[in-house]
């Protein structure tokens, strides 16, 4: 089960791959449940990118909007 603070970090993640102020407990407890992983760009900075799980959590919880090119096949 994830927190309340990994499950908003997931959702910031989706929306900024980047954001600067995000508790790194709270980051580096998603890679273990495999919905972010964490691109190494140096010795001591990281990226972290969503995972197709990750993704799938969040679309399932309803918090991935829909794009412009899934908004209009659902009208189709």
């Amino acid at each position: 089960m994830l927190s309340h603070h990994e499950f908003a970090t997931l959702v910031l993640l989706n929306g900024n791959p980047s954001p600067m102020e995000l508790d790194r407990a709270d980051i580096e407890a998603l890679p273990a449940r495999e919905l972010i992983t964490l691109e190494r760009l140096g010795p001591d900075h990281s990226r972290p990118h969503v995972t197709t799980q990750g993704y799938a959590f969040l679309r399932a919880l309803g918090r991935v909007p829909a794009t412009a090119g899934q908004a209009s096949q659902a009208w189709q």
